[in-house]
């Protein structure tokens, strides 16, 4: 009786590539999928177990299902001038109705039942371009994760610290203008105060003179704080305006 033809299709079908440099340890995905009816029950082995960790590597593969095997191969000193003999083999059995103790069963098995595949490893040093994308992808890696670290960093407008000076200096002319119109007021209460003492004091032809003056320009500064009132108050409604546009 001939030997039955692998059931699983693997992928890769062939080789195990191990890109390098291999001073740490160096991963690849086998995938084993099921292509049939009937359940199959898989084992990997390889000729150098001590430099290789598999998981899983055995199991039981469900009617058109995949499994994802990993296989790590450990540090090791690399020759590029030794050619590797390390090997593996995916062996496959159909799984029976109840499958209580696999190691009964792959012990049981008769050799025509037995289906195998057989891949080599092949160990690859990294090219020059794939030297130069790892730099730039470690390079970047920072600023990806400082954005994530800031969420809202992108959702802040970029105008907000301008708006913010803008606002400071709004608030600064609002106070010099304000100190300004206290004085005025201040001087204006002063000179109705004099103009009040003059009015009390005798009269002359002199003082009369001199009061007619000092009562004109009282009524001329008396309406000057009303004009500022009115000018600091366009001044602030324009920057206000300004700011909130």
């Amino acid at each position: 009786m001939s030997k039955l033809d692998q059931i699983l299709v693997l992928d890769p079908p062939v080789d195990l590539k191990f890109k390098g440099p291999f001073t740490d340890v160096v991963t690849t995905n086998l995938k084993l999928k099921n292509p049939s009816d009937k359940r199959v029950c898989f084992k990997v082995k390889t000729t150098a177990p001590r430099r290789y960790c598999v998981r899983p590597n055995s199991g039981v593969i469900d009617p058109g299902a995949t499994v994802n095997i990993s296989v790590m191969l450990q540090p090791f000193d690399y020759d590029p001038n030794e050619k590797s003999k390390h090997k593996f083999m995916v062996q496959t059995i159909f799984a029976p109705s109840a499958v209580s103790d696999m190691d009964a069963l792959w012990k049981d098995a008769k050799p025509d039942d037995l289906m195998d595949s057989k891949l080599r490893c092949v160990f690859e040093l990294p090219s020059e371009n794939d030297k130069v994308n790892d730099v730039e992808a470690t390079k970047a890696a920072p600023v990806m994760n400082s954005v994530k670290a800031d969420p809202t960093a992108a959702s802040v407008p970029a105008a907000a610290p301008q708006d913010d000076a803008e606002m400071k200096k709004v608030q600064e002319k609002c106070k010099r203008l304000q100190s300004d119109m206290n004085k005025l007021v201040e001087e204006n209460r002063q000179l109705k105060d004099d103009g009040v003492r003059m009015r009390k004091a005798p009269r002359s032809d002199h003082m009369t003179t001199n009061s007619t003056s000092l009562l004109g320009r009282e009524a001329t500064t008396a309406s000057l704080p009303s004009l500022l009132v009115v000018i600091a108050a366009i001044f602030i409604g324009f920057f206000l305006g300004k700011f909130i546009l």
